[in-house]
């Protein structure tokens, strides 16, 4: 279930993710997710930050750092390797 957030009195909904369009799936956690990447810069190790549908949004030198930004802005950090 998914709360409706249009809703004032707490309604819910339930929708099948099998019915979703294209665009509605490529669209899915775009503000809630972001996944960390191992990067080399500059031949250094380094770890970049995507939005969901694989956006760069921004580098870290440390994957700690990288996850705290992620949380810092209320979003799911996903480690991708």
């Amino acid at each position: 279930m998914i709360k409706d957030a249009s809703a004032d009195q707490g309604q819910t909904y339930r929708f099948d993710i099998r019915h979703l369009s294209t665009e509605e799936l490529a669209r899915l956690g775009m503000a809630q997710i972001a996944y960390v990447k191992p990067v080399m810069m500059n031949g250094a190790p380094a770890f970049s930050i995507h939005a969901a549908d694989g956006t760069p949004m921004a580098v870290a030198g440390d994957r700690d750092v990288a996850i705290s930004a992620i949380l810092q802005h209320e979003m799911l950090p996903t480690l991708v390797h």
